[in-house]
């Protein structure tokens, strides 16, 4: 199994606004029996059993609410590195900052020296993943593709001609799972729905595994300059500090500059889409993005928050204070941090527009 997990937490989240805002992003939102997504993802992380580290790359804005959610999980405790990033530059430096943490000496919360070699499996922390156990299992399957030296990924079957999400092109068997041929953008429908006829294709999760010395030579072969800034950091101490059960890096010199120097680039722009050794697991777990109000309230159907509703019909409500909804249908009704959303149900994917135009008056407060 994979010796680390990385767990990605940063990101504003801003098609889940007013609940998702920047201090407090969509895997911090309250769902399933009130837990968030995030500590979904951490209790994934933990059920992988990890030998090294549970590393946790987030936004500096983010650190107060991510060490509330790990106070409140105690079997967590001790077993948490938290990487606030000085600022955000996407996905391919973030992993670039985990891979000059990981694997060495010294890290708190794990073995005095760390295992030769190493590996590591990229979590998102913002889907809806279970069960957890269907999700252990297909872990282990790419931990062994993982191991054979390549980049791993897991793909989604397709549940329809989406056009919100990447696709992966399958190119024959490979262990238990597949060698990926292509990475395709995100498509219209009708190509969409040529991919579905194909029966070849599929969604791209967004987690990804590797071997250490697999990601190391990607980042400096495809991503030169993200490699190189980040370079410098082999030579510094990390230092930690114990905060809410978590271990928190409170300094390491060279890693503001290491920011403000690369890129902001994806990592499936800087690395995926161009090595050549790519493997798909398929999914034997359910996965859902959320990227909605529509999908949030088709998957919790039940409001969160004092409601009435007398004359009303087919509304969802996700509110910290009462709300009463009288003689209306098919609304969605968010009131989070001082703000609200009132939405026709199938017309929430309009809240990008709500957000640029507060963005527009100046009011990036309430985002």
């Amino acid at each position: 199994m994979f010796t680390d997990i990385v767990i990605l937490a940063g990101g504003a989240g801003t098609r889940l606004w007013p609940a998702s805002v920047a201090k407090s992003p969509k895997q911090f939102m309250s769902v399933e029996g009130g837990f968030s997504f995030f500590r979904m993802a951490l209790e994934r992380a933990l059920a992988l059993k990890p030998s090294g580290s549970v590393l946790v790359v987030c936004g500096a804005a983010q650190l107060d609410a991510l060490l509330s959610e790990v106070e409140g999980f105690p079997e967590a405790h001790g077993r948490v590195l938290v990487l606030p990033e000085p600022r955000a530059r996407n996905t391919a430096p973030a992993v670039a900052a985990a891979l000059a943490l990981l694997g060495r000496p010294g890290l708190p919360g794990r073995a005095p020296t760390p295992e030769a070699g190493g590996s590591a499996l990229l979590l998102t922390s913002d889907h809806l993943i279970k069960p957890v156990e269907a999700f252990v299992a297909d872990a282990s399957r790419a931990s062994a593709l993982a191991e054979a030296g390549n980049l791993v990924c897991f793909g989604i079957k397709p549940r329809g001609p989406a056009t919100g999400y990447g696709y992966l092109e399958t190119a024959g068997p490979l262990g238990p799972g597949y060698k990926v041929a292509r990475f395709r953008e995100k498509p219209d429908r009708a190509t969409a729905e040529s991919f579905l006829a194909a029966g070849k294709f599929y969604w791209n999760s967004g987690m990804y595994g590797w071997r250490f010395d697999l990601m190391r030579e990607e980042l400096e072969t495809r991503a030169p300059e993200v490699a190189a800034a980040f370079a410098p950091l082999a030579a510094a101490e990390p230092r930690f500090a114990s905060r809410s059960g978590a271990y928190v890096l409170e300094a390491w010199n060279g890693l503001a500059a290491a920011y403000d120097e690369a890129p902001a680039i994806s990592l499936d722009y800087a690395v995926s889409e161009k090595c050549p050794r790519v493997a798909l697991v398929p999914a034997s777990f359910d996965w859902d993005d959320v990227g909605s109000w529509d999908e949030f309230a088709a998957l919790f159907s039940g409001h969160s928050g004092e409601v009435v509703e007398p004359g009303s019909n087919g509304c969802f409500v996700y509110s910290d204070l009462p709300v009463a909804l009288c003689g209306v249908e098919d609304l969605v009704v968010v009131v989070k941090h001082g703000a609200v959303l009132v939405a026709r149900k199938g017309e929430t994917q309009r809240v990008k527009d709500a957000v640029e135009a507060w963005k527009a008056l100046g009011r990036t407060e309430l985002l």
